[in-house]
């Protein structure tokens, strides 16, 4: 495992950096809730009626007046975007940096197989995945319990886990791509997130794009 403990040293401060940023964006959004709270009825009426615009982020389904509704909306665009940024990069960049770099080589003179050094490597995305997203749980249910509110956690659980495997999803194909490239991951991957997070949007106006945008429909939520 000593490839796997290599990757997440390396990609430790990248990991601190996207977690402390993204949670940061949803704790101020859910502290902002309680001096929200008292408008967001007459918000949720005029959002829920606007059409295509409400149905592509979700509007026709939840409501601005509740907590949970409040944070699918807000705090879900926040990790539905960042998230999907963060699981690209680090799918991206984990194989393509050995190429870029020149490492391969020296790395396949050690004593690993091919499949031990992939394996690991992607292991180490996975675990980074996981671990920001469990960051931002736990700061999102203390959060709540600070403004004295509570989630639903039924949809709670089921709405993070949906981002998960968006994550996973993204990660992996990302991954995959880096295998066969050498130089401009970075750009490929954010493009590759961002086209992934739109394709959702029209998704959620069509039903006739559903199945052009099957891997981001677990943006959806």
């Amino acid at each position: 495992m000593t490839i796997y403990i290599k990757e997440l040293r390396q990609a430790f401060k990248s990991l601190c950096i996207w977690k402390a940023s993204i949670a940061f964006m949803m704790l101020v959004c859910i502290l902002l809730f309680p001096e929200m709270k008292g408008e967001m009825d007459s918000v949720s009426d005029m959002f829920a009626n606007m059409g295509g615009f409400s149905a592509a982020f979700g509007m026709d389904k939840l409501s601005f007046g509740e907590l949970m509704g409040f944070y699918g909306i807000e705090c879900g665009n926040i990790l539905g975007i960042g998230g999907g940024f963060f699981a690209a990069l680090a799918g991206i960049s984990v194989l393509a940096n050995e190429e870029k770099e020149r490492t391969a080589e020296f790395l396949l003179t050690h004593p690993v197989s091919r499949f031990s050094v992939i394996t690991q490597k992607l292991l180490s995305v996975l675990t980074q995945i996981i671990v920001l997203n469990l960051v931002v749980v736990g700061v999102s249910l203390i959060s709540a319990a600070a403004i004295g509110e509570n989630f639903e956690m039924k949809e709670f659980i089921l709405m993070h886990f949906a981002f998960l495997l968006m994550q996973l999803e993204i990660s992996c194909i990302c991954f995959g791509i880096s295998a066969f490239i050498k130089r401009g991951s970075i750009g490929i991957g954010l493009g590759l997130a961002l086209a992934l997070y739109f394709m959702n949007i029209v998704c959620n106006i069509s039903e006739q794009a559903e199945f052009p945008a099957l891997y981001a429909a677990s943006i959806a939520r």
